[in-house]
Parts: structure tokens; C-alpha cells; sequence
């Protein structure tokens, strides 16, 4: 008889359970803070958006504008995450039966079925469960953007070294869409199997026209991979319109979930061709006498493995519901209007150049600067030393500049407090 942990679990039954905890607690979570947000009104965005700012804990001191690296959860999110680990320790349950539920909101979210759906730590793990996990042979090759993060790059450059895969690099084009696929099809060959982009890219906040690069990669039959570490939380988006096989993303960072939070979307046409790179109790049906056989569950959390900080995943399902709250289109649109407050105010600061594209199809809540006048590393230091304001430096590519993320917590005052900063930081220099 073949049996996996949560066969085993549902086989017990509530009668048995009764004999170390209360009926119901293992599918119980913590009931949910509620959001005190006012209702949206246009006439008073301002007064809406400091009462989203007053859901979050962050340092009064702090203008904190880097989402993009790590984005802070909201207290009733944290709330949840620090009730729900109380809960199961009282316990002395994992939890790991709240998934389910948790899995729904999330599939939800990114209008995906939930058996399409994994529970990773990061952005960098479903990245890595994607690379392992394909079948490449020596010489197989792999396009990705020489702005990958190293989250995005490490786990093809790891095949690189394991197996011999060939790792083929554009540089994205920040003037059009259609520059972006001629570089890519430049590089195509008949060796090529994985085409992966970032959604946004992380250095300097290029959006990459995913469902234009999936019809390429469907063209010649490649798996198409979306690294959507800068893309979930920022704005709204149908994964299945996107055309990937594959997408992954961090909870947090733009979504707003605990730290060591992430989502892995694999089309559940092809979770068959991605085989598990770690196993263990949830990857599927293990033999309760060895020697035997490993059956992969068939949807993508045989991905999972092991006993999980539940808290953390089921509050992704919170994060999402917080985001739910506020108003997704609302979140994008906020944070879209303050990058373009920031972008123009750059353009009117001498010297400064904004590497962020113009055009609006390709950019959203990241802008990212440089000057000739002043390095990353000291314009980066002196922002948060003096004036408070917590951004993030970019040495990728010797770029030499410095990125702000502007999400639903940053305010247009802020941004324009950051403009005055920069520019009697780079006046000085």
C-alpha cells in the first residue's frame, strides 16, 4: 500500500485527531484583522493613501522605497502570520492542512486553477524548480536577460556547471517592444529549449512583453519562463494571458507577505516535464514499507516537500486579500503616478539620467537614475543618512545608479521630498 503524509493525515480522522487536539484545528487558521481603509474617493486620494500608509509598522522616520528588494507586510497581514504560528504551536500542529484553502486565494489572484499552483520560499527557489527540474541534455540552450537578477541567473548558470546547458544572454531594450523580440529571436537556435525573462527587470524597471515573447517561444516549441519577482503585487495581470509555462514570483516584495514567502506557477498541460529537483513527504505517494516505487502527484505542489512554516504560506492568501482590499488597479495606478512624478522631477535635475523607459508599456512602479556628478554608492548612502530615504543601488551591468520602488505605503509627498534631496545631493557633489 502506497501512502503519502497527507493521506495518511485525512485517513486518521477527526476521531483519532481528538486524541492530541480540539476537532477542527487542523483546519483552522486565525480569523483575519480587519482592514480599517475608508471608502475611495478621487476627490481625496491623498487622505485614502495615508490611511493605507497607516496599516504598515515601518519606522516614521524611515521613507522606505525599496519594495523591489523587500517589501514590508501590512500589520493586520503580520497579525495573521504571528496568530497563526501561536495557533499551531499551542498545538503542536504544522498546519500544513490550511494549504488548500490558501492555495485557492492565491490561484485566484493570479486567475490560475489551484492545482497549478506550488508554495515556495522565493522567487529564487521556483526559479531553480523550473531550471532543475526541465530536461536538458549538454548543449541545450537557455535565453535570459543580462539583467537577470542573480536569483534568475544563478540556477541556469548551476545547470551551466552540472550539465552543460549553454546560457545565452540578451540586454533588454528600453525604447520598444518589438526591439526586445528581435533580440531575442537573434539568438534563437535549434538547440534553444528555455526562453526566460524577468517580467520587470530588477535594475533599472523595464517591462518585458511577455505574452508577445510567449507566441515567439510558442512559435519554436520553447518553454517559456517568467521570473515575476518585480511583477506580482505591482500590478494586476492574468497569467494565463501572459502565455508562460512557468511563472515565479516572491510573496515578499511587491505582494506583501512574510519574509521566506513565494509562488510557483507551472501550466498543469506540462507539470509532467518538471520533475521535482528535492522529494520528501508531499511530493507524492511514498511506499509505507521500502523498498518501492515514488509516485509525483500530478498537480504542481509535488513541488512541495516537507514539513513548511504554514503560517508564512497561508498568509500569502492574507497579503493577496489586504491587496484585495485596497484595490489592486488602485495599487498599479498609485504607484505608476508616483513614478512618473519621480521621473519627470529627475529629468529637471542637471546631470541626471533616467535609465526607466519613457514610454508607458514599458514601465510601471520602478524608476531607476544615475548621474555623471556622484557614484551609486555614496548618492545611496547619503540619501539614507541624511535625509532618511531608503532606496536601493544598482552595480548590475556597471550601471552605476540608484533605483526607488514606489508602492501602495509611499505617498506623492514623499516623492517629492526625495526629488529635493537628490537634487541638493547631486548640486553638492
Amino acid at each position: 500500500m502506497n501512502m503519502n503524509r497527507k493521506t495518511f493525515i485525512r485517513g486518521l480522522g477527526i476521531g483519532a485527531l481528538g486524541a492530541v487536539t480540539a476537532p477542527g484545528v487542523l483546519a483552522s487558521v486565525p480569523r483575519a484583522t480587519p482592514i480599517a481603509l475608508p471608502a475611495y474617493n478621487p476627490s481625496e486620494d491623498a487622505a485614502f493613501w495615508r490611511a493605507v500608509k497607516s496599516q504598515y509598522s515601518l519606522d516614521p522616520e524611515l521613507h522606505y522605497m525599496n519594495t523591489g528588494g523587500l517589501g514590508p507586510a501590512a500589520t493586520p497581514v503580520l497579525k495573521f502570520y504571528t496568530d497563526t504560528i501561536w495557533e499551531h504551536q499551542r498545538h503542536g500542529e504544522h498546519g500544513h492542512d490550511t494549504f488548500h484553502k490558501a492555495r485557492q486565494v492565491v490561484a485566484d489572484f493570479f486567475t490560475a486553477e489551484s492545482s497549478e499552483i506550488c508554495f515556495t520560499r522565493n522567487a529564487t527557489e521556483g526559479n531553480s524548480i523550473i531550471a532543475g527540474g526541465l530536461d536538458l541534455r549538454e548543449g541545450d540552450e537557455v535565453i535570459f536577460e543580462d539583467h537577470a537578477h542573480p536569483g534568475g541567473s544563478g540556477p541556469w548558470f548551476l545547470q551551466q556547471n552540472r550539465r552543460g546547458v549553454v546560457v545565452k544572454l540578451f540586454t533588454p531594450d528600453p525604447e520598444s517592444v518589438e526591439g526586445n523580440l528581435a533580440r531575442i529571436r537573434e539568438l534563437i537556435t535549434p538547440r534553444t529549449r528555455v526562453i526566460q525573462i524577468s517580467h520587470v527587470t530588477a535594475p533599472t524597471g523595464i517591462v518585458l512583453p511577455a505574452a508577445e515573447i510567449a507566441e515567439l517561444a510558442q512559435e519554436h516549441g520553447i518553454w517559456f519562463h517568467i521570473d515575476g519577482a518585480q511583477s506580482a503585487g505591482m500590478f494586476p495581470f492574468k497569467v494565463i494571458e501572459l502565455g508562460c509555462d512557468s511563472y515565479a514570483t516572491s510573496g515578499h516584495k511587491w505582494m506583501g507577505a512574510p519574509h521566506e514567502t513565494g509562488v510557483l506557477f507551472i501550466r498543469k498541460e506540462r507539470n509532467h516535464e518538471v520533475a521535482p529537483i528535492a522529494a520528501g513527504s508531499y511530493t507524492g505517494e511514498i511506499p509505507s514499507h521500502l523498498p518501492g516505487n515514488l509516485i509525483y502527484d500530478h498537480d504542481a505542489s509535488r513541488h512541495e516537500y516537507a514539513t513548511r512554516n504554514a503560517a508564512a504560506v497561508v498568509s500569502v492568501a492574507a497579503a493577496v486579500n489586504f491587496q484585495k482590499k485596497v484595490g489592486r488597479k488602485r495599487i498599479a495606478a498609485h504607484g505608476r503616478a508616483l513614478a512618473v512624478q519621480l521621473h519627470e522631477g529627475l529629468l529637471r535635475i542637471p546631470t541626471v539620467e533616467v535609465l526607466t523607459p519613457t514610454r508607458p508599456e514599458l514601465r510601471a512602479s520602478i524608476t531607476t537614475f544615475r548621474t555623471p556628478r556622484i557614484g551609486y554608492s555614496e548618492l545611496f548612502s547619503l540619501l539614507m543618512k541624511d535625509h532618511h530615504f531608503r532606496c536601493r543601488p544598482v552595480s548590475e551591468q556597471n550601471l552605476d545608479a540608484t533605483r526607488i520602488s514606489t508602492h501602495l505605503f509611499n505617498t506623492a509627498e514623499e516623492c517629492e521630498q526625495l526629488l529635493a534631496a537628490i537634487d541638493s545631493i547631486v548640486r553638492k557633489a
